[in-house]
């Protein structure tokens, strides 16, 4: 599972057999989290983020949505 990024407690990464629409997975404290970013950034589904958490997350994932389709299409082309 190659993690995009470390931020706030929230881990970004993908799996390694991931498919479209690209999105990442966000975990925290063994919570999870799916955020799809390929044409709008939106919460696909949240299992246990805080409130907060998952604002953080769907924040983070907007200030860094370009690098990550970059890093989705270098791994998944």
């Amino acid at each position: 599972m190659p993690t995009l990024l470390r931020i706030f407690g929230l881990r970004f990464f993908f799996y390694l057999d991931e498919h479209l629409p690209i999105h990442v997975h966000v975990e925290c404290g063994g919570k999870m989290a799916k955020i799809e970013i390929e044409s709008e950034v939106r919460v696909v589904y949240n299992h246990g983020l805080k409130e907060q958490e998952l604002r953080t997350a769907v924040d983070t994932c907007s200030i860094y949505r370009e690098n990550f389709i970059a890093e989705w299409h270098k791994r998944f082309g």
